[in-house]
């Protein structure tokens, strides 16, 4: 009996240690997805701003060559 106590208490502890480094992980995760989205949201921006610029230049090329 006192060694299936020792047992059990061995494989909670094992499981209370997994469920603190998911935690841990899950953490770091959302805090990673977060960045990637600001990031993406950022290059997002940069990309309309390109795309307005490029629109302007278009717009001052002469007719011939403007399509």
């Amino acid at each position: 009996m006192d060694a299936d106590l020792k047992v059990l208490e061995e494989k909670l502890n094992q499981l209370v240690t997994l469920c603190r480094a998911l935690g841990a992980e899950n953490t770091s995760l959302k805090q990673e997805l977060a960045q990637a989205r600001d990031d993406a949201k950022q290059l997002k921006a940069q990309i309309a701003q390109a795309s307005t610029r490029l629109e302007a230049l278009i717009g001052q090329l002469p007719q011939d060559l403007a399509g």
